[in-house]
């Protein structure tokens, strides 16, 4: 393996697994987003919450939380039967919430957008799944499921609230999304449900935190976080778990916030 920063290769693969363990666990929950989708049973549930969770994800993280469990309480508790039954007047009750730039409009665009893929191949991770076997390549994938979200009618004004591959985005939260879907590594903290899809093939999530803690450690040249960078970062990550490259992400996300390097 090549060497980063001042440290050594070996050094550097010690030091992140430190924090991988410091991080990827159950304690950390809480506070992040995740805690969403683990509030249910089901994994249709697990499903919907988390996409919708992951979607209103950048900003304060207390924020987040409390605004996503406010969607949830919007769709009775009950996110997959309150999607796959949803009427006109079920829409109504959703044009009151907002989140920042996300709006009761976008709320409502999106859950029919998740309502005609959910009648469409029963789940959402089964068009993830079915995207991922047929092109075996993720950035092909979240280009093809962007494609398949917005072929359901809806307003233009939603639709920068799912990143685009195809102009380069770095897409943060739907890689974060994949990652709670398809890691499975027992910690407790990913669900490791979306088994046709390898470890493997995951894409960081990058976000400030991860970017600068990246940079830091030499794991990151690129100064704009955009899809180049997401690349560039999980490569060199690659190097150092090929099997699982994103099983660092709360590694570098958890000990940016922290100040790890100051």
């Amino acid at each position: 393996m090549e060497q980063y920063s001042d440290f050594s290769a070996e050094q550097m693969y010690e030091m992140l697994e430190a924090l991988h363990d410091k991080y990827n666990n159950t304690d950390f929950i809480e506070a992040d987003p995740i805690s969403v989708p683990h509030s249910f049973t089901d994994d249709r549930d697990k499903e919907i919450a988390g996409f919708l969770a992951s979607t209103i994800a950048w900003g304060n993280r207390k924020a987040i939380v409390r605004s996503a469990r406010r969607m949830m309480e919007y769709m009775d508790f009950a996110p997959y039967s309150f999607v796959m039954g949803a009427e006109q007047s079920d829409f109504n009750t959703l044009t009151s919430y907002v989140h920042r730039t996300f709006n009761g409009g976008d709320f409502v665009d999106f859950v029919r957008a998740l309502q005609s893929i959910c009648h469409k191949y029963g789940t959402v991770g089964s068009l993830f799944e079915s995207s991922y076997l047929k092109h075996q390549d993720m950035a092909a994938v979240l280009s093809e499921v962007r494609r398949e979200f917005f072929s359901a009618e809806h307003n233009v004004h939603c639709e920068k609230h799912f990143s685009s591959i195809d102009k380069g985005a770095a897409c943060k939260r739907l890689n974060m999304y994949l990652r709670w879907f398809v890691r499975c590594d027992n910690r407790g903290v990913d669900f490791g449900l979306w088994r046709k899809i390898p470890a493997s093939a995951l894409y960081l999530p990058l976000d400030v935190h991860s970017g600068n803690m990246g940079r830091a450690l030499g794991l990151l040249s690129r100064k704009q976080n955009d899809w180049k960078a997401t690349a560039e970062i999980t490569a060199s990550l690659r190097k150092f778990c090929a099997e699982d490259p994103v099983k660092y992400d709360y590694a570098l996300f958890g000990a940016g916030i922290d100040g790890f390097l100051r």
